[in-house]
């Protein structure tokens, strides 16, 4: 089985953000990039299936060579081989167009994504990848297991769970669940040294259009002063609980 793992490079959640240019640029400037959660997710997944199945992983991403120490950290995982499409990734449909290609020319079987990223929380590229493509396609997956040409995967819906079975070629969008998070792995010395002989691959952008441009960004305001109340002044707390938080 050749497995396909779509990868973002994405600023750590500990990472203080800021915008530049009147508020429609990010600011790169001090910020650490990891791999995409959902994704960390899924590229554990797939190497379940290596080591237990035999299958090929590939990882791939969209951007300039910024994004390649994240790729680098996704061989010394264990990832066979990486590619980097040299493009901008200017929104959602520009990086669908340019994962669909890498899809169409790869001949996966299976191609596994995070449900969306945690900078934009877009949550559309793997359905459109999927559509470009003409994979079946399962959203929000929590568990994923393939017996030759078929899959059963379960996902979240509104209220419980639901499992569905489909037909490789695949393509899911994953998520926590997909795997534990004590089954995270950290890439030892041993692979990182691996990771620096594994070929990591360049190839140019297709011919892509753009549907959305950003306006400007908006931070979340500033969180008010807190009140501090005597403990054994309670009808001063209800007061501010009434009158104020108008929570009761």
């Amino acid at each position: 089985m050749k497995i396909l793992v779509c990868i973002s490079h994405v600023p750590d959640t500990t990472s203080k953000i800021n915008f530049t240019d009147n508020n429609t640029q990010f600011d790169t400037n001090g910020v650490q990039y990891v791999i995409n959660p959902n994704d960390e997710f899924g590229l554990t997944r797939a190497m379940w299936f290596k080591e237990k199945q035999g299958a090929s992983v590939e990882v791939v991403t969209v951007g300039g060579a910024e994004v390649e120490p994240t790729l680098r950290k996704a061989l010394a995982i264990g990832a066979d081989s990486a590619t980097r499409v040299d493009a901008p990734a200017l929104d959602g449909y520009a990086v669908a167009q340019e994962l669909a290609a890498v899809v169409k020319n790869g001949g996966y079987d299976l191609v596994i994504a995070g449900r969306e990223s945690i900078d934009y929380n877009g949550g559309m590229v793997p359905g459109m990848v999927a559509a470009m493509t003409g994979a079946s396609f399962v959203n929000t997956c929590i568990s994923l297991e393939v017996d030759g040409s078929a899959a059963t995967a379960i996902r979240e819906i509104d209220g419980g769970k639901e499992t569905v079975s489909a037909t490789l070629p695949l393509i899911i969008g994953g998520q926590k669940g997909l795997v534990e998070e004590s089954d995270l792995r950290i890439p030892n010395m041993r692979g990182i040294m691996m990771a620096r002989k594994k070929p990591l691959n360049v190839v140019p952008s297709v011919a892509t259009a753009t549907e959305t441009k950003t306006v400007s960004f908006e931070k979340p305001a500033p969180k008010g002063d807190v009140k501090l109340v005597a403990a054994d002044n309670l009808d001063q707390l209800i007061d501010l609980l009434h009158n104020e938080a108008k929570a009761i």
